[in-house]
């Protein structure tokens, strides 16, 4: 078993071994000595995926192959909710009293910014070399677009190099196509825990990698790699440069593959937050084996139009992702709209980022007092689209079997919010909760949010000026 890096206490970020409690409100006289974090004297809990997972599963389909079997059962079991929404997405005029949903964690404040931008006529461009098969790691335009854009925002003390960069319709697709490419079948992934529980789906489905929350005991499963998320989802931390460099030169002494998702870069609405890229290291301790990926579908609130980059200095790796991108790879006329809107600085930098920061931080400001007026702890940050809630006190058994219900009364009453099981957090009875909505769901769902814990259920009493 390794022996992991350690921070110093005061350290106000999540490590690999210890969820961070800095920052949880504690003017309710909550006391959280029980904190969901994992730690070395707890009884170990299960690997996510040992042994020959196929074997869990009877096939309930005569069409379907075990493999088949094991990718429908992730589809039936987590995306319950997600489903359920969908066949009941509230609409202000035409479902008043359908789901609200506080659990995807998307941004949708900024519509009306992305809209006029994307709109634009210098957006609208046609020519033969869009409508063509590109270079499968994208068209070199929008490779160096990309390069030039996360030289700037991710401070490089180099420009970063447009052949070190792929770009595929995702960062679900470059985590499946990174574990594919590093890791053997049956290999894993170190990852601190709590984490963004679909990415244990994202490295299996093709690669058959599992993941494994660190101060657990390998089981005898190879450790190819680390996981890391900067900013930290579902916590919203923020890891310091040290610290980065630390779990990097950790990573190098193991021969471990490290792939970060800086997804929620631009996406720091607090100014007393300093994020630091990765990518903003003066050396990285094993450029060969360091990955870095973002994406649009947060900072740029674009979740549908799926599209994500990955920088590695790592040609081999580069070469055997870009290969993959015959199944992931965007079409011509999106990968022209992206350069165009990541080479309008003006536009990002007066317009668009200012106004986003402003609105996460309102939306965020808004649901932390509601919290505080219900008594409810939570983790507060000032970085991403969610609040990690502790909800532990109306859990009548502390039991995941009873988190999940609390869940189902959340759903029940017209509210989707994440719950903790999900991201594989230690203790039951925390949820996710997203902000990034528009004022009037935002406020609707905390009235459903509170009528839930205040044991009411009456979605029609939903006030009608929300």
């Amino acid at each position: 078993m390794f022996t992991l890096p350690q921070k110093d206490s005061g350290t106000p970020t999540t490590s690999l071994g210890s969820v961070s409690q800095q920052g949880l409100h504690g003017n309710h006289g909550d006391g959280l000595e029980g904190e969901c974090s994992r730690k070395p004297d707890q009884k170990p809990l299960k690997l996510y995926g040992v042994g020959d997972p196929t074997a869990m599963f009877s096939s309930d389909s005569p069409y379907l192959s075990s493999r088949g079997s094991v990718i429908k059962w992730f589809w039936d079991s987590a995306e319950e909710g997600y489903r359920t929404y969908h066949m009941d997405e509230y609409d202000e005029d035409k479902n008043p009293s359908g789901i609200i949903n506080l659990g995807t964690s998307e941004n949708k404040l900024c519509f009306d910014l992305l809209s006029r931008r994307l709109s634009q006529s210098d957006m609208l461009r046609l020519e033969p070399s869009l409508l063509q098969y590109p270079d499968w790691r994208g068209h070199l335009f929008l490779r160096e677009e990309v390069a030039r854009f996360l030289s700037f925002y991710c401070r490089s003390p180099a420009p970063l190099k447009p052949e070190n960069v792929v770009v595929l319709n995702g960062c679900a697709s470059l985590f499946s196509a990174l574990a594919t490419v590093l890791c053997e079948a049956g290999e894993a992934f170190l990852i601190p825990a709590p984490y963004y529980g679909a990415i244990t789906q994202h490295v299996y489905l093709y690669g058959n990698v599992r993941l494994v929350c660190v101060y657990l005991d390998s089981e005898g499963v190879k450790v190819k790699g680390l996981i890391l998320i900067n900013p930290q989802n579902p916590l919203g931390d923020v890891y310091s440069p040290g610290e980065l460099q630390e779990y990097l030169e950790f990573a190098k002494r193991h021969e471990l593959h490290v792939m970060v998702d800086e997804v929620y870069m631009l996406s720091v609405f607090e100014e007393s937050v300093g994020y630091h890229s990765v990518l903003s290291l003066e050396r990285l301790p094993d450029p060969q084996r360091t990955h870095v990926m973002w994406a649009t579908s947060k900072d740029f609130g674009m979740s549908g139009l799926r599209f994500g980059t990955l920088y590695t200095e790592n040609q081999d790796v580069a070469t055997a992702v870009s290969s993959l991108c015959r199944y992931h790879g965007l079409s011509g006329l999106v990968q022209y709209q992206m350069a165009q809107l990541l080479r309008d600085r003006d536009w990002i930098n007066q317009v668009y980022l200012p106004e986003n920061h402003a609105r996460l931080k309102a939306a965020h400001i808004y649901v932390s007092e509601e919290l505080r007026a219900l008594g409810i702890p939570f983790l507060s940050r000032g970085a991403g689209f969610f609040i990690w809630v502790d909800l532990r006190k109306y859990l009548p058994a502390a039991t995941f079997e009873e988190e999940m219900l609390l869940w189902r009364r959340f759903l029940d009453n017209k509210v989707l919010l994440s719950f903790g099981q999900a991201f594989e957090c230690k203790e039951p009875g925390w949820f996710r909760l997203v902000f990034s909505d528009k004022t009037h769901r935002l406020h609707l769902g905390m009235q459903r949010v509170r009528r839930v814990l205040e044991g009411k259920s009456q979605v029609a009493e939903d006030a009608p000026s929300c």
